[in-house]
């Protein structure tokens, strides 16, 4: 069986080669097919969700941030706009590199967040909120607890994570080929039930603060959000 090293050693390696270009296209606002339009809708709907749960909370000027698996800047870039000090970073250097073009075009120069391409395991600082959005979909059940408490580390007051549910049904269709349609999805993806994270995070002192559900045809994530 593969193990999470050598998972790892391919989610950078297809992010760096054909799922960068497949990735670019469905966070952007070009063309792109039916499948991947839906994606792109439902992944916005996760982004909004984030935005509108810490614009809600009226202090996101100043606030220290960590974008742990950032991609192409879809949510570091809102979040930089709105006067939070971004730290963003992905496994993948070539997603780093058009986040980083997409914030020069976007943001005023002392706004553009501090990109790095790193994985998740080699981050460090402290920051008042740290959020991972769709990558635990990339570690098995057996690496998620370590990758959570690396990330609870990092964070002071606030946890927020997405991930793709594993339930029956959620199974069934990833089984079938539905759930993660495209002929260039390359990596393994991996389902979490919802308890296990809470457990998780619970055990480290968390509180279980907000939770949403973002989902379109071929796209599912769950949301939630810890606090101290």
């Amino acid at each position: 069986m593969t193990n999470a090293v050598d998972d790892k050693s391919v989610v950078q390696e297809y992010f760096n080669d054909t799922g960068f270009d497949r990735w670019r296209r469905i966070y952007g606002d070009g063309d792109v097919n039916k499948v991947q339009l839906d994606i792109r809708k439902g992944h916005q709907q996760t982004i909004n969700t984030v935005m509108s749960w810490l614009e809600a909370d009226e202090n996101l000027p100043g606030l220290s941030i960590c974008d742990a698996g950032c991609g192409v800047g879809s949510l570091s870039i809102p979040l930089a706009q709105n006067g939070a000090i971004v730290n963003a970073s992905d496994i993948s250097q070539k997603m780093v590199g058009e986040a980083r073009q997409r914030a020069g075009a976007l943001l005023q120069p002392l706004q553009i967040p501090n990109f790095q391409a790193a994985d998740l395991e080699s981050l460090s600082g402290k920051y008042h909120t740290v959020i991972c959005l769709d990558v635990l979909i990339h570690y098995p059940q057996s690496k998620a607890k370590e990758m959570i408490t690396h990330l609870s580390s990092l964070a002071e007051s606030r946890v927020i994570l997405s991930f793709a549910p594993k339930t029956p049904v959620y199974t069934v269709l990833k089984k079938i080929g539905s759930f993660f349609p495209g002929p260039s999805k390359a990596t393994r993806a991996y389902l979490h039930a919802e308890k296990d994270v809470v457990r998780i995070l619970e055990s480290l002192g968390w509180k279980i603060e907000r939770k949403a559900m973002n989902k379109t045809q071929f796209y599912f994530s769950r949301l939630i959000e810890a606090v101290r």
